[in-house]
């Protein structure tokens, strides 16, 4: 069967060099039980991979699942994957089949990889070797026979030299490995796609589909599509139903687009001095910023001090003159603390003022982080862990160790 079959079969849009190498070993691997590791940004298509494998190997009448790894809780996973005995643990009412004796002769995805908990990894690589597992709360060896498909937007071999992810996993996963082109690699398949997204969104909402002129299609290919494949049918969708002229121009395009510009800051290794420094989890994030935050607090309490040993210079009639906390930068960048208004000073008071500290604890700022989060989004989980910046199964865990109800 040629790619444009395959293409046609699947849905599959795209002329790209890229895209065709990726698919193209996709096909030749399909037949085979080797195991398959599907890298790519989120919004890619990795899934539709896996479903291509599946769909043209010799399992394709058994059973096919996909598993997103960081959706499950962590206290959970090995329960889904290999199944557990009537009261292992709490809540365990009845015996369980998990994943890998449900799909026994069939295919699974397993989506997001990397955050597979250790001890997880260390059951996963068993099967993979020797096609056994044990449920939980069991000493019974089961055996298995499941393909593995396994995909990750993250680079697992930095994982493995960050104690993240095992090396033995790694290396059994990647027997084959395919990397699906991000979006803005294969520019020359942005308007294909958004054609055929007009025209499915035009049938469904039964209206004319929407033309770009070149002007937009310029704007469209050079924008660097962060969501891939996912953002441009997002897009598409929104274009179709909300402009009431379908014939679009760039500046029309360009109302939906997010902002460019429109950024996180970035932290900076001190290392580099310019390269962005990669952390390995959301802790590190906080440590830095608090360490920012002591420093900042450090020089205000300085800057205090010698405006008490020099009061000559800072009160004038009683008043502290403006100037005096104008030239204060604790961060470049950030806001000056400016004094709009005289105040007088009192030296007791500042001595009080200076001594008192702002607790900066990790602990209890991340979990003032997490209520604020789920406060934000009125209990939503999913939502506050993307705006904090980790997994869903992260924050569940995140939740149980500080005993927060979310």
């Amino acid at each position: 069967m040629d790619l444009q079959s395959i293409k046609n079969r699947f849905g599959i849009i795209g002329i790209s060099p890229s895209l065709n190498h990726a698919l193209g070993t996709a096909v030749q691997v399909a037949n085979t039980d080797l195991s398959v590791l599907i890298t790519g940004e989120s919004g890619v298509g990795k899934e539709a991979f896996s479903l291509i494998i599946h769909s043209l190997s010799a399992r394709k009448h058994n059973p096919f699942i996909a598993v997103n790894c960081g959706a499950i809780p962590e206290g959970t996973i090995d329960s889904e994957l290999f199944g557990h005995e009537k009261g292992s643990f709490t809540g365990a009412v009845d015996s369980r089949k998990g994943y890998f004796e449900t799909v026994n002769g069939g295919t699974i995805f397993l989506d997001e990889i990397g955050e597979m908990p250790l001890g997880t990894q260390a059951r996963l690589l068993r099967v993979l070797e020797a096609g056994e597992y044990i449920r939980v709360g069991s000493s019974k060896v089961q055996k298995t026979d499941v393909r593995v498909i396994a995909a990750s937007n993250k680079e697992l071999l930095e994982f493995t030299q960050a104690g993240r992810f095992r090396e033995d996993l790694y290396y059994r996963l990647n027997t084959v490995p395919i990397r699906v082109p991000a979006l803005r690699d294969r520019k020359e398949d942005i308007p294909l796609l958004f054609r055929k997204f007009a025209v499915d969104f035009a049938e469904k909402y039964k209206s004319p589909p929407v033309q770009l002129d070149d002007e937009a299609k310029n704007v469209l290919i050079n924008y660097p599509w962060p969501g891939n494949v996912r953002e441009l049918k997002n897009i598409a969708e929104q274009i179709s139903v909300l402009s009431q002229d379908k014939n679009i121009s760039g500046i029309v395009l360009r109302k939906f687009l997010p902002d460019n510009n429109s950024r996180l800051p970035v932290l900076v290794s001190a290392n580099t001095g310019n390269s962005p420094k990669e952390f390995t989890n959301e802790r590190e994030i906080l440590y830095k910023l608090f360490f920012d935050m002591k420093k900042d607090v450090t020089e205000l309490k300085k800057m205090f001090f010698d405006v008490i040993q020099n009061p000559a210079i800072t009160q004038t009639n009683g008043y502290q003159h403006e100037n005096a906390l104008n030239e204060y930068h604790p961060t470049k960048g950030q806001h000056n603390l400016r004094q709009t208004q005289p105040v007088i000073l009192n030296s007791n008071d500042i001595h009080q003022h200076v001594e008192v500290e702002e607790s900066l604890s990790i602990t209890d700022k991340e979990k003032e982080l997490i209520i604020k989060a789920l406060k934000k989004h009125r209990g939503k989980r999913k939502d506050a862990a993307a705006d904090l910046g980790i997994s869903e199964r992260t924050l569940y865990r995140k939740l149980k160790e500080y005993d927060i109800d979310g």
